[in-house]
């Protein structure tokens, strides 16, 4: 394939996945966003696998076993993705996440053993560089992200591993690549493939540890950081094999999923230096909070029935819903649309109050409401809606915790004091939809449970939606 002709397909593929990202900041766009992004994929694979065939027509070998990696991977790639469930989202992203770095681990390896005879003088020094940043940056994601992955799926869990002097553990490790950084650049290539495999060892470990230490209530940012580190590796990967689009697409990967994850942190009034190094999130499955003496608060909860909840959506005339991951569990969000239609049919303004963290990905709950078909209009960000609690009759919480916990207004030693919250409390009414009493998944204690105006609906929220939508139905 002649060298204009890629230069330009790589041209317009880095550009299709710049409208793919911008196409992806807004709902009504992210489908044409995606499709930029699809269609930027399939040009910059194609005329990458064009390029490798023409460079290699005397070797049938070698373009049998390309085409036969891509055909799996193409393969492997679609069932996945036919059959993930959108709850299990996170977890295939983490994942995903992994297969990067591994990739870039391997390419920095193969480059070192065979060395581009072409480089010669400072060249090789700065080569060397690019594969010595790309091993250690894709071996940390690729551990990292396995971490994540864990936790996400449940297999490991939540709590944050707080060892004695872990700083200094990090700081020590990042040391250690640093001298064998001076030992690797010492000698010619390949004398130093024992300190390259070395690093890979130490960078493993450090991405292990670096995740292990966060919590629960910071996966959503950590997922978004080995986002942005998957991209830098892709890049390095980029300037180790001179391909132009590989590192234009990891510096767009990498500085995207960094900015994203300081507007996460600072949507949890939390520093992203602090989410990266330090540990947050108590056990699963703490105490429920217990209220405060002579703060206004019920030593009780109250609980109500389905039936109960649809004759107080019934009396509403403004209606705002907050989903969290137990709706997504559940898979309560088609049912749950069924009863915003019926509400507003009968005249009552019903609106959805997303929380920039909701979930456990990014836009989590965006994805899961434009799946049920929720129009975009009445979906509504954190910022949007906060001020219209106080003239809210009803505020439903489904599925919800840590986003809705007063604790981060009014309790300084809250570990989410600070953080920014849905005021749900403030609605005449809350009705929090939970299957029990237990903490969310950060381990955070919620006195909202307690609150006057506050009513429990415990059990599995999809039959519990279900029977408001039965008794919304027949009492029409």
């Amino acid at each position: 394939m002649q060298t204009s002709l890629v230069t330009v397909s790589y041209l317009a593929a880095g550009v299709l996945f710049i409208l793919s990202l911008g196409g992806l900041s807004n709902q009504s766009s992210a489908r044409r966003g995606n499709a930029f992004g699809i269609i930027g994929m399939l040009l910059a694979v194609v005329a990458t696998a064009l390029t490798a065939f023409s460079q290699v027509t005397t070797q049938l070998q070698s373009v049998g076993m390309l085409a036969g990696a891509v055909a799996v991977g193409a393969t492997i790639g679609a069932v996945v993705a036919a059959r993930v469930a959108m709850t299990s989202m996170p977890e295939l992203v983490a994942i995903l996440h992994s297969f990067v770095g591994a990739a870039a681990v391997l390419v920095g390896i193969a480059s070192y053993l065979s060395p581009d005879a072409q480089l010669t003088g400072v060249e090789v020094t700065i080569h060397e560089i690019e594969i010595f940043l790309g091993v250690l940056i894709g071996a940390v994601t690729f551990t990292g992200s396995i971490v994540a992955f864990g936790k996400l799926r449940g297999t490991i869990r939540s709590k944050p591993l707080l060892l004695p002097g872990r700083h200094l553990l990090n700081l020590g490790m990042l040391i250690g690549s640093a001298y064998l950084l001076s030992r690797f650049l010492a000698v010619p290539s390949p004398a130093a493939t024992t300190e390259l495999l070395i690093l890979t060892g130490v960078a493993c470990v450090l991405g292990i540890h670096l995740v292990m230490a966060i919590g629960g209530a910071d996966m959503p940012v950590v997922v978004s950081m080995l986002n942005s580190y998957s991209g830098w590796a892709a890049a390095a990967a980029g300037f180790m094999l001179s391909n132009d689009l590989l590192i234009i697409t990891g510096a767009l990967v990498g500085s995207s999923g960094a900015i994203l994850s300081y507007i996460m942190c600072k949507a949890m009034n939390r520093s992203i230096w602090n989410v990266i190094f330090g540990g947050f999130g108590a056990d699963e499955g703490a105490a429920p909070a217990k209220p405060k003496e002579g703060g206004g608060e019920q030593r009780e909860v109250v609980s109500v029935t389905g039936e109960a909840t649809a004759e107080l959506m019934r009396e509403a005339k403004s209606v705002i819903i907050i989903p969290g991951y137990g709706m997504a569990v559940a898979q309560a969000q088609y049912p749950l649309y069924e009863i915003a239609k019926l509400l507003r049919e009968r005249g009552a303004t019903v609106r959805f109050a997303i929380h920039p963290v909701a979930g456990r990905l990014p836009g989590h709950m965006n994805v899961l409401l434009a799946e049920a078909k929720v129009p975009y209009d009445i979906v509504l960000e954190m910022d949007e809606i906060n001020a219209d609690f106080p003239t809210t009759d009803l505020a439903l919480v489904i599925g919800a915790n840590d986003i809705v916990n007063p604790s981060a207004l009014d309790d300084t030693s809250s570990p989410i004091y600070g953080m920014p919250v849905l005021e749900v409390w403030k609605a005449k009414t809350s009705v929090v939809m939970k299957r029990s009493m237990a903490s969310g998944y950060a381990g955070i204690e919620n006195p909202l449970f307690f609150r006057d105006n506050t009513r429990m609906l415990f059990g599995d929220a999809k039959k519990q939606v279900d029977a408001i939508l039965t008794a919304l139905r027949d009492n029409k």
